[in-house]
């Protein structure tokens, strides 16, 4: 008996003494600064012009973008210190929170409206996109949902299309606004995420066609959206007007060639390539650091998508499937809107309104993006807390029963 209390202490004070030690997964955190660095260097440079007109200060938006960095590191230590479980916990009241932001910012006087579109809010002097935010609670959600209901999302249609049917009511609104790119990111993210959780791939391949098609509707029976896709598909017809964006972009890439025309030397940021800074920021990367600062680039990404990957393994293997879950999420979601916006800037895909995620001038996105990445830090910190706790509990145990024996 006194032998067990011994290897019951013992394994108590294992796991109170590693549950207790902070683990920082230092290679995310080194790539997000990576990319985040990269991204204020190439901002600065795609802003000064259009600071320089509007403000008289060059480094105009590099202050902000410092500042909205800052406000993002404390965000994400805030995340950070959040355990998932609290988070499985509340998953619904913060379901209920992004309908309620989804729904106030499309109230004439709450929601700001900018070049026709209603997708901010006031908060402190700063315009707040919303959808940004609320996508983040929806995809936490359907992570606690595929965590939560895993025998029904792989064993019926129905325990896929209620999370599907979710998706398509927050697509609806963000429709509203209109943000036709969010609700694409979104609808991708969640496919992939409900995919993973173990939905069949011949459902998830069947909803897929139907929600293709159904965005595909969208796009083709509103004329602004029909302008933007004969625009992609063929930008040089109609250059100076609805193809001008695209085709600067393109001459931008093409300037580049293998090594650039160095930094600041670009020329189709000086008020010929619209959001430069913003949407548009990879083609002024191109062109200033070539085809060797664009492989640059697409490295640091696909290492963060991988690392999130990576972690999200840990957590699966240390029985934390809902922080499993999440980390996925971020993954597919960097994954999905990096591409995005990238094949927007090559002409591969039509023109969004969607940022490069921790690089372009992005007041919402950047605060958010970094938040995010405090809750995937806080998925490799319990990871690596019950591996840990684990692996010290089976080694007393084992020490534990060698004593017996002697």
């Amino acid at each position: 008996m006194n032998s067990a209390v011994m290897k019951g202490s013992s394994l108590a004070f294992a796991r109170s003494g590693t549950r207790g030690a902070i683990h920082v997964d230092t290679v995310t955190v080194g790539l997000v600064l990576a990319i985040t660095l990269l991204g204020l260097v190439m901002m600065t440079s795609a802003s000064i012009s259009i600071a320089s007109k509007e403000t008289g200060d060059v480094f105009y938006y590099l202050e902000r973008q410092l500042i909205l960095t800052l406000i993002g590191c404390g965000a994400a230590a805030f995340v950070f210190c959040i355990p998932t479980r609290l988070l499985e916990r509340v998953s619904t009241p913060l379901l209920v929170a992004a309908f309620l932001l989804l729904v106030v910012v499309l109230i004439p006087g709450l929601g700001h409206s900018v070049n026709g579109s209603r997708r901010w809010i006031r908060v402190l002097g700063f315009n707040f996109q919303v959808s940004e935010l609320a996508r983040v609670l929806v995809l936490v959600y359907l992570a606690s949902y595929a965590a939560r209901r895993s025998e029904e999302l792989r064993g019926t249609l129905v325990g896929l299309a209620k999370p599907l049917g979710l998706l398509a009511l927050v697509a609806a609104l963000l429709l509203c606004e209109p943000d036709f790119g969010a609700a694409t990111v979104l609808f991708g993210t969640g496919f992939g995420l409900l995919f993973v959780a173990g939905a069949k791939l011949r459902w998830v391949i069947g909803m897929t066609l139907v929600a293709g098609a159904g965005f595909a509707a969208l796009a083709v029976t509103s004329p602004y959206r029909l302008r933007r896709i004969l625009a992609f598909l063929d930008p040089w017809a109609d250059q100076y007007n609805s193809g001008f964006q695209l085709a600067q972009s393109l001459i931008a890439i093409g300037r580049g060639e293998w090594f650039g025309v160095g930094l600041g030397g670009s020329v189709q940021k000086l008020f010929y390539l619209p959001e430069a800074h913003t949407d548009f920021l990879f083609a002024v990367l191109a062109e200033e650091l070539g085809l060797v600062g664009v492989v640059l680039t697409l490295a640091l990404f696909l290492a963060l998508i991988w690392r999130s990957f990576h972690i999200a393994r840990m957590a699966q293997n240390a029985g934390l499937t809902f922080a499993s879950y999440l980390a996925v999420g971020f993954g597919l979601w960097l994954g999905l809107q990096a591409f995005i916006n990238i094949g927007v800037n090559m002409g591969v895909l039509p023109t969004k309104g969607l940022t490069l995620p921790l690089m372009s001038y992005g007041r919402s996105s950047l605060v958010v993006t970094l938040a995010w990445v405090g809750l995937l830090l806080r998925v490799y910190h319990e990871a690596m807390s019950d591996n840990r706790a684990s692996g010290s509990a089976r080694r007393r145990a084992t020490a534990g029963d060698a004593e017996d024996d002697e």
